[in-house]
C-alpha cells in the first residue's frame, strides 16, 4: 500500500472537483509518494486517557449516534453519520488535516495529476461565505477577470452564501460547454458583479514563460507531477529565444497554493547547487526527514527575483524559503500565506483515505514559516489599496503552534543591489488597474524586472512608469475589465 506525504494550502476546493470536504478545508497541496504500513496505537497515543476512559467514550459515540437515527427530523444513513463523525475528528485537530471519501480521493488524484472538469476557481469557506483564494492561469475563472479575496454570493441567481463549501461546489460543477453565472461581491466596489463563465475541462499550464530583453520570466501555478519537467523545457526555451545569452531570471510564484513536495525539492534544486532545501520534523524522531540540493543549478548563478504573495503558499513557500536562505534569489512582493505543516495522505483501501498532519517542516536555515509567512526582501504591493490575501494561516482555526525552529531574529540581508532601495512599495497614484493578460500593468512583476537587471548589470532601467493605456469599448456580456 502507498501513501503521499503533502504540505497543503488549508481550506480550498476546486470548483469542478467531486469534492465534497468539509468547510474549511481545502484539497491536497504537497504530496511524496513513500511506503507506509498499517499501524497501531503507540503507548503515547492519548497520554491522559486510559482503556476505561476510551471504552466510556465510544460508548457515548453510539448514543448519540442511536439518538441521531431514531429522533433526527429526515432519516440519515449511517454511512452519512459516520463520515461526518470522521470529519469532525480530523478537521477538529487543525485546518489542514479531514476524512475523504473514495471519490474525493480519487478526484484529488486527478486534480494532482493537472486536469479536471470546472471553472477553475480555488474556493475556501470563510466564516459561512464562499471567498476566491486564486483563479488557475487560463481558465475560465481567469479569463472572467474573478479576482483572489473575491466573494461568491450566487449561482445563477440562487444564493450560495451559508452553503457548505462541498455544496457550493457542486453547484459549480458541471458538464464543459455548460453556462454558470456567478454574482461575486469584491472589496471597494459597491455594487455585486455578475460574471456569466462556460464550464470547460481544465488542462492546468503549471508553467508559463516569457522573455523580456534578455531577463527570463517563468511563472509556476503549481507544484503537480509536471512541474520540474515544465520548468526545465521552459528555462532551455528561454535560454534558446535569447541566444544564449540570457542574463537574468524572475520566478513568479504568486497565488501558487502548492503541490507536490517532491517537485518543490527539485524545483529548489534547479536553481541551488548544494545544501538543504527543506527538512521536516515529525512526532517520532525516526520519521523526520531532510532533503538536500542536487549539485546542479541549471542558470549557472544567473541573478534572480522570485515574486511572492498572501497567495503563495506550501510548495511555494518551500521554493521561495530555499532561494532566501541560500541569498541564491531576491524576494519581492508581500508576505506569503504562512503554511509551515506536512500532511500525510493515507489511503484506506475501498473506503477513501486520511489526509492527517504529520510533521512540521523548516527552511534551510531552521525557521518555521507557520502562521509567520516568508517576508519578501523588497516589499512591493499589487496596487495601492492592495490588502493583499488577507486570509492566511494565521487566521484559520485551531491552527498548528510555531514551534521548534530557529527563534533568532534574521538579519536584514546586506547582499541585495543597491536599487533595492528605490524601489517604490506601491504603484503611483496613476497606475493603470491591474490586468493579469496586460503585463505592463502588473507593477510587481515590472519592479522585479528593474531589479533584476540591475542585478545582471545591464543599462540601469529607469523608474518604472504607468504604460500608455487604450480603451475599448466593453461588450454587453462580458465581465468586468480587470
Amino acid at each position: 500500500m502507498k501513501f503521499r506525504t503533502g504540505l497543503m494550502l488549508g481550506a480550498t476546493a476546486m470548483t469542478g472537483l467531486a469534492l465534497a470536504l468539509s468547510p474549511g478545508h481545502f484539497p491536497a497541496g504537497l504530496l511524496l509518494p513513500a511506503p507506509v504500513q498499517a499501524q497501531t496505537a503507540t503507548p503515547d497515543a492519548a497520554p491522559t486517557a486510559n482503556h476505561a476512559e476510551t471504552y466510556r467514550l465510544l460508548t457515548l459515540f453510539g448514543t448519540v449516534l442511536d439518538l441521531v437515527r431514531s429522533d433526527y427530523v429526515e432519516p440519515v444513513s449511517d454511512r452519512d453519520l459516520i463520515t461526518n463523525a470522521l470529519n469532525g475528528m480530523l478537521s477538529g485537530l487543525d485546518p489542514h488535516s479531514s476524512y475523504m471519501t473514495q471519490k474525493q480521493y480519487e478526484d484529488m488524484m486527478v486534480q494532482m495529476k493537472g486536469e479536471f472538469g470546472g471553472l477553475g476557481l480555488e474556493l475556501q469557506q470563510q466564516d459561512g461565505h464562499i471567498r476566491v483564494v486564486s483563479p488557475i492561469d487560463g481558465t475560465p475563472g481567469f479569463r472572467a477577470g474573478i479576482k483572489p479575496g473575491d466573494y461568491i454570493i450566487a449561482v445563477d441567481g440562487h444564493t450560495v452564501d451559508g452553503t457548505p463549501l462541498d455544496e457550493a461546489v457542486k453547484k459549480m460543477r458541471g458538464k464543459p460547454d455548460t453556462k454558470i453565472t456567478l454574482t461575486l461581491v469584491r472589496e471597494k466596489t459597491p455594487k455585486p458583479i455578475v460574471v456569466t463563465l462556460t464550464r470547460e475541462i481544465i488542462h492546468i499550464d503549471v508553467v508559463k514563460s516569457a522573455l523580456y530583453d534578455r531577463i527570463g520570466y517563468i511563472r509556476i501555478a503549481q507544484f503537480n507531477e509536471t512541474t520540474e519537467k515544465e520548468l526545465l523545457k521552459a528555462y532551455n526555451s528561454l535560454r534558446q529565444q535569447a541566444g544564449g545569452k540570457l542574463a537574468g531570471l524572475v520566478l513568479d510564484l504568486r497565488n501558487d497554493p502548492g503541490g507536490l513536495l517532491d517537485q518543490a525539492v527539485e524545483v529548489s534544486s534547479s536553481f541551488i547547487r548544494s545544501g538543504e532545501i527543506v527538512s521536516t520534523r515529525a512526532r517520532h524522531p525516526k520519521d523526520s526527514q531532510r532533503w538536500d540540493a542536487h549539485g546542479t543549478d541549471i542558470t549557472d548563478g544567473l541573478p534572480m527575483v522570485v515574486l511572492i504573495n498572501g497567495g503563495s503558499a506550501s510548495a511555494s513557500e518551500i521554493v521561495s524559503g530555499a532561494l532566501q536562505d541560500h541569498h541564491r534569489a531576491v524576494l519581492l512582493g508581500t508576505r506569503s500565506f504562512g503554511k509551515g505543516s506536512v500532511q500525510s495522505i493515507i489511503p484506506i483501501p475501498g473506503n477513501g483515505a486520511v489526509r492527517l498532519t504529520t510533521a512540521r517542516y523548516y527552511t534551510p536555515s531552521g525557521r518555521s514559516i507557520q502562521a509567520l509567512g516568508i517576508m519578501p526582501d523588497i516589499t512591493v504591493k499589487e496596487t495601492r489599496d492592495d490588502p493583499g490575501l488577507s486570509l492566511r494561516e494565521a487566521d484559520l482555526e485551531h491552527i498548528l503552534k510555531n514551534q521548534g525552529g530557529n527563534t533568532t531574529k534574521a538579519q536584514p540581508r546586506t547582499d541585495l543591489p543597491a536599487i533595492a532601495a528605490d524601489i517604490p512599495s506601491e504603484p503611483p497614484a496613476n497606475w493603470p488597474e491591474f490586468d493579469y493578460s496586460k503585463p505592463s500593468t502588473d507593477f510587481q512583476l515590472q519592479e522585479g524586472l528593474r531589479v533584476v537587471r540591475s542585478m545582471a548589470g545591464l543599462p540601469a532601467p529607469a523608474p518604472t512608469v504607468p504604460p500608455a493605456t487604450v480603451k475599448t469599448p466593453a461588450k454587453a456580456d462580458s465581465a468586468p475589465h480587470q
